[in-house]
């Protein structure tokens, strides 16, 4: 497989920025990120979707108001990142209404639409002037038969393809999310010309967890994992956008040893140390995110969870108040704890930097604190 070794020109401006911008954040006081399901409306219904979108908006959905008031209190976060996603996010008429009223509270708003009719370019260029400063689109293979078959919709790949451009047309940047799953995972490397034509600045590779319409059968093996994880780490070296594993915490663990074999040395276990060459735009931690420690989500009707990925429910936000939630609650802390983790991966000498996947624990399961069955360090201990 042949890459471009240079950097698109706004890759590599976001990349040089990255060591004043990158930031220590204290994850149990402030999440560096938050996931807002602001509605589980959907065209789609995709094999593995984590919301199990439904077709018509919830009646019991925030309103434009309640939205307007937990925006108020997520401030009180600081200015955390603030993922506008659904369901599609796009079929909620006041949404540029409300990414607006969130980034001149400070947030830094992205957003990942779905890839139907809406997305046009105009209204692309309407969210981009409220205030968005990435979106981000699902490619899921290089071909569009597979891709479209996980998406269960015709087409989808090309009006992928044709919105991801679209956004290049109107300047916003672009993100290309792939689902990792047994559907792709022999093709991946085929995917690479398609994140570099749509002059994507950041390919983030979700690994795939059990929840929502995702089956366990559908998950690769632990060493399907590892040998993933090594083949980024080589083509984050080379690529020209930057590259995410994202519900794949033992990606670090992969990077450091790749690092140690490399320098030669035997440095302390650390997650800025580890290599990681990519920066996302809107900057990043110097210590790994996971669910519910430096990650919050909140549901289309208030439900305040570590992620999406991990669907236990600390609080509502039309009740609690959701700094407090995250800060104070049994969940939260437990989360942020890693000497409660149980198995492999509470005595893995990786434990700070990775912590496994929580909501891949808590799918394959039922505990969210148990080992990530997806790491191969848990795979090879029994």
């Amino acid at each position: 497989m042949t890459v471009s070794k240079n950097l698109s020109e706004r890759a590599a401006t976001e990349r040089g920025q990255r060591d004043q911008r990158m930031v220590i954040a204290d994850f149990d006081q402030s999440p560096f990120t938050i996931a807002w399901e602001v509605t589980r409306a959907c065209a789609y219904a995709c094999v593995h979707c984590r919301a199990d979108a439904m077709h018509h908006r919830d009646p019991n959905e925030l309103s434009t108001d309640e939205a307007k008031s937990l925006i108020d209190d997520l401030t009180g976060f600081g200015s955390p990142i603030l993922i506008f996603t659904g369901g599609d996010p796009m079929m909620r008429p006041d949404l540029a209404e409300l990414i607006s009223y969130a980034a001149e509270s400070g947030l830094r708003c992205s957003l990942t639409p779905t890839a139907t009719a809406l997305p046009t370019k105009k209204r692309l260029e309407e969210v981009r002037d409220a205030g968005i400063r990435r979106i981000a689109l699902s490619l899921d293979a290089p071909h569009a038969d597979v891709h479209d078959d996980f998406r269960k919709v015709n087409g989808s790949w090309q009006r992928t393809m044709d919105i991801l451009h679209r956004a290049q047309e109107v300047e916003i940047s672009v993100q290309v999310n792939t689902t990792v799953a047994k559907h792709n995972i022999d093709i991946l490397e085929e995917m690479v010309p398609f994140i570099e034509e749509v002059k994507a600045v950041q390919w983030s590779v979700f690994f795939l967890v059990p929840t929502g319409r995702a089956m366990i059968d559908q998950m690769i093996s632990a060493e399907e994992h590892e040998r993933t994880f090594n083949w980024l780490y080589d083509l984050s070296k080379v690529a020209p956008f930057d590259i995410k594993a994202t519900a794949a915490q033992m990606y670090r663990r992969v990077a450091i040893e790749r690092k140690r074999a490399e320098q030669g040395d035997d440095k302390p276990v650390t997650f800025q140390g580890a290599g990681f060459q990519y920066e996302d735009g809107l900057n990043r931690p110097k210590k790994g995110v996971n669910d519910g420690n430096g990650f919050l989500f909140i549901s289309h009707t208030g439900e305040i969870q570590p992620s999406g990925f991990l669907p236990v429910t600390a609080g509502m936000v039309r009740d609690d108040n959701i700094v407090d939630v995250y800060r104070n609650h049994e969940i939260f802390k437990n989360l942020r704890d890693y000497s409660k983790l149980k198995g492999v991966c509470r005595d893995c000498e990786y434990r700070e930097v990775c912590g496994g996947q929580r909501g891949r624990a808590y799918g394959v399961t039922g505990d969210y604190m148990e080992s990530d069955p997806a790491c191969v360090l848990v795979a090879n201990a029994k």
